[in-house]
């Protein structure tokens, strides 16, 4: 059997074995096993780097003209992108070893994060659209049950609610689009779309729509505005959860989708087509609000999920403008750095007894001295410091932003600006001045296996766009890994880091409160508050149209109104023909005998 079949079976396998066997008795063998079997898929991932396969077979047939394989694509996307998936899953198992060795629960916890993994998996090596969507439901079954996790807590019950079905309205459009595009083409196959949209004589403004249905996954999945609203409230889960999940793996699959998808039409076909612009306004104004909000929020791990949907704004941005390699890069790094600060952010939370306000912490660089240091590079990476991972791919985006001509070049350099601006709030408020609290004080580094991921993962936030041959990206991009000086766009980046970081130090260098109070970032635009009244207004007008029409038309004019007829016609019979009357009965059968004499003559 080919290698990239294991490594797709792997997960499930260990899924399996976990809830099915292991579960109720042997938790900790549980985990253990989890642990190691994503370290086999990591090594197997590690092997089939460089490679170029397509093995598949044929799942369903009908006729001579319709079938469904399932099969998998190795090339350089999917290869380099399950080094992400695999490696940062990996680290998180590392993680989680420790962060949930108390939880009663922990089996079904190593049990979910195999399933998900496998479901990553399967999403990533697809070859074509239809296995993808499969898989992509699979995603969304795996994340509602970890963001559940503790499910007895309502807010993160309902938080799982909330992600299950705001993606479900993201993944209705993103099926209807491969319908389309699949009607377009004649194939699912992405390597047969291209030349089947070539062979077809659709309307560019048809294939627009198609694309921007198909986008509307991407909308769900990697939680774009309007549909942006459940990635915050899902850190309710457990911290290493929102690492693999919300950071780095399913919110990503968005970006990857688009990414698989254009590289399969090809980039050159995509001129002309008003749905990109589309994407690229999603992409810049969802990446503005969320960097807004995050100004604002004083939960560490949901700035850090609002600097996620930024970060994902900015990667939608990029392939709008025709440059999935350049979003895909800065996919590749912000996995890794964004996966250590949440894990450290994790290790902050343990560390402080689950406190997670960050004026509630305070000094914690002295008592924590590898997190600390470990968070402060992935902030310096996210906030595009020169010579970190997220400066290299994130001047890959301004280039491509510059080069297209386009006005969010200036949301970009607004948005790095913001970046550094609220991280490193962060860092004055929860690492810097003194303890705030109990709990701050009595915080202390967390034990080797859980800052050792922090210490790994810090390494790739430096180096990983050095290694090249794994980012996921077309066959012929290659990433620059050099500053130039001379390039206006490096002074345009250099200014958003120091603008945001002065305004960063007069704000809140040295502070024990919040200065500042803006409550519409505070509140995220009241956008909740607005579908909340939306979804009940409808709802009212809903149930209001409902009870009218079963109070008075169904019951009181069909079903209660043949009710009324059929008592009053036997009312009428009782009364006047079922009387008692024997001159009446004599009447009746005197008439009856003259109409049975009448038609038996006559017809």
């Amino acid at each position: 059997m080919n290698t990239s079949w294991f490594l797709l079976l792997l997960p499930l396998l260990s899924a399996l074995i976990i809830h099915f066997a292991l579960k109720q008795r042997l938790a900790t063998l549980a985990s253990y096993y989890g642990t190691a079997a994503t370290g086999a898929a990591f090594a197997l991932a590690i092997t089939l780097l460089g490679k170029t396969d397509s093995p598949s077979f044929e799942w369903i047939s009908i006729g001579e003209n319709f079938s469904i394989d399932i099969g998998l694509k190795l090339d350089k996307l999917s290869t380099g992108m399950m080094i992400v998936v695999t490696g940062i899953g990996l680290l998180v198992h590392l993680f989680s070893l420790g962060y949930m060795k108390d939880d009663a629960a922990k089996a079904r916890y190593f049990g979910n994060l195999s399933l998900f993994m496998f479901s990553m998996t399967g999403i990533v090596l697809a070859d074509n659209f239809l296995m993808m969507f499969i898989f992509w439901e699979l995603v969304g079954l795996s994340s509602f049950l970890l963001i559940g996790h503790w499910y007895q807590k309502d807010s993160a019950a309902d938080a799982a609610k909330k992600a299950f079905l705001t993606n479900r309205i993201g993944d209705f459009g993103f099926m209807i689009g491969i319908l389309m595009i699949w009607s377009f083409s004649g194939s699912f196959v992405f390597d047969q779309i291209s030349s089947g949209l070539a062979a077809s004589t659709i309307h560019t403004c048809w294939l627009s729509i198609a694309v921007l249905l198909v986008f509307c996954g991407a909308i769900g999945k990697s939680a774009q505005a309007p549909l942006h609203v459940w990635l915050p409230d899902a850190m309710e889960g457990p911290t290493p959860v929102s690492a693999l999940i919300h950071a780095a793996t399913m919110v990503a699959a968005g970006v990857y989708m688009m990414a698989r998808f254009f590289f399969a039409i090809g980039t050159e076909n995509l001129d002309g087509l008003w749905a990109m612009n589309t994407i690229t306004w999603i992409g810049g104004i969802t990446s503005l609000l969320a960097a807004l909000m995050a100004t604002q929020q004083n939960d560490i791990k949901k700035i850090l999920a609002y600097s996620t949907l930024s970060q994902l704004g900015y990667m939608v941005m990029a392939v709008g403008l025709a440059a999935p390699d350049a979003g895909m890069f800065h996919l590749f790094t912000h996995a890794w750095f964004k996966a250590l600060l949440f894990l450290g952010s994790g290790a902050v939370i343990y560390a402080c007894h689950h406190e997670q306000d960050i004026w509630q912490m305070g000094g914690l660089l002295k008592k924590m001295p590898i997190t600390g240091i470990t968070f402060i590079i992935g902030t310096l990476a996210l906030t595009a410091v020169p010579f970190t991972s997220g400066f290299f791919s994130k001047e890959g985006i301004l280039h491509a932003a510059h080069e297209a001509h386009s006005p969010f070049l200036w949301v970009a350099v607004g948005v790095a600006a913001l970046t550094t601006f609220y991280m490193f709030r962060l860092i004055f408020v929860a690492f810097l001045g003194e303890p705030r609290s109990e709990n701050a004080k009595k915080a202390k580094e967390v034990g080797l296996v859980m800052w050792l991921p922090l210490v790994l993962l810090a390494g790739m936030a430096i180096g990983s766009p050095y290694v090249g041959s794994i980012i996921p990206s077309s066959e012929d991009f290659k990433p620059v890994t050099e500053v130039h000086p001379e390039d206006a766009l490096f002074w345009y980046s250099i200014s958003a880091f120091v603008v945001g970081l002065a305004a960063a130090c007069v704000f809140y260098l040295g502070k024990k409160k919040e200065p500042l109070n803006i409550p519409l970032f505070a509140n995220k635009f009241y956008i909740d508050e607005l579908y909340a009244g939306v979804v009940k207004f409808a709802q009212d007008l809903l149930a209001a149209v409902v009870h009218f029409f079963d109070e008075f038309i169904i019951h009181g004019l069909f079903v209660g109104g043949l009710t009324r007829s059929v008592q009053g016609l036997g009312h009428s019979f009782r009364r006047y023909i079922q009387s008692g009357n024997l001159q009446a009965y004599a009447l009746v059968l005197g008439l009856g005998t003259v109409l049975v004499i009448y038609f038996t003559a006559f017809f």
